[in-house]
């Protein structure tokens, strides 16, 4: 289910997309295949720039730093076993250097891959919540999520450039009409970004319900993943994260810049709350 809602998203963004696009083309008089190529082309590069070099970035980022199996056997062991129950490779594994407990996935694909726990996560979990955690980043990696976002980005990102471009070729001279559709156009390409950021957003959520679903297939233990997502949680409204970007917080498992999200809405994470709910009905249909 969730990968059909996923899919129905990406065709809404470029529904949006191409919107945009005809918006330029009618304010400028620009042909609209010219306008939504440049755009795309532009997104897409700078997007997989970030493809490519986000997961160094990110690391660098949280000073997150590769350990050794002598280091952390409990973690690798884990880690090990899981990834053989999902049928992937092995991923890198990290230590981030917070007590706020948390977790990310990062990597463009599952070659290049890494499992990043932070030291709180280490310390206030146990090995079955543990387990549970490490089983919803692999999902991550199993469901090439790294790479549906990525996606998604860029489709944003063609969007808001196009739109921007609009905006300033009506109010600067470039526009070649004034009539009332122009300014329905105007209206357009000021508003079809905003929800093309909310269709992004509703992806992301849609990619944590699946990483749910999938990760506590892979562990076996939904409802230690259950009880994990609660314990994080309650330490990510009472112990956010320091340092960071918030652009990242799509990337944890639990959202740990709590203070940046007004609404759910504009959340990059579901409701710790339904996530909780929907595992739980996941573990009834298991033992039933």
């Amino acid at each position: 289910m969730w990968a059909i809602r996923t899919t129905l998203l990406l065709g809404v963004m470029t529904g949006l997309l191409l919107a945009t696009g005809y918006a330029l083309g009618y304010l400028t008089g620009a042909p609209i295949l010219y306008t939504l190529t440049g755009a795309f082309v532009f997104a897409m590069v700078m997007n997989l720039m970030v493809f490519f070099y986000a997961d160094k970035w990110v690391l660098k980022l949280y000073r997150a730093r590769f350990v050794s199996e002598e280091e952390e056997p409990t973690l690798h062991r884990i880690v090990s076993k899981l990834s053989k129950n999902a049928g992937l490779p092995k991923p890198r594994v990290a230590l981030v250097p917070t007590d706020a407990p948390n977790a990310f996935a990062t990597g463009r694909n599952k070659h290049k891959a890494v499992v990043a726990v932070t030291r709180g996560a280490m310390g206030y979990l146990s090995e079955e919540q543990l387990e549970g955690v490490i089983g919803h980043e692999l999902a991550h990696i199993k469901n090439r999520d790294m790479l549906v976002n990525t996606l998604a980005a860029m489709v944003a990102g063609a969007i808001s450039y196009i739109a921007f471009v609009g905006r300033w070729s009506i109010f600067f001279g470039g526009g070649s009409r004034r009539d009332g559709g122009a300014w329905l156009a105007l209206l357009a390409v000021i508003l079809v970004p905003i929800a093309a950021v909310l269709v992004r957003l509703a992806i992301s959520r849609t990619r944590e319900y699946g990483a749910d679903e999938e990760g506590a297939r892979i562990s076996g233990k939904p409802r230690a993943l259950a009880s994990a997502l609660r314990v994080l949680e309650n330490y990510a409204r009472s112990r956010p994260i320091g340092g960071g970007n918030p652009a990242t917080s799509h990337l944890f498992i639990v959202n740990p810049f709590r203070g940046t999200s007004l609404t759910n809405l504009f959340s990059t994470h579901p409701p710790t709350e339904k996530r909780i709910q929907r595992l739980e009905a996941l573990a009834e249909r298991i033992e039933s």
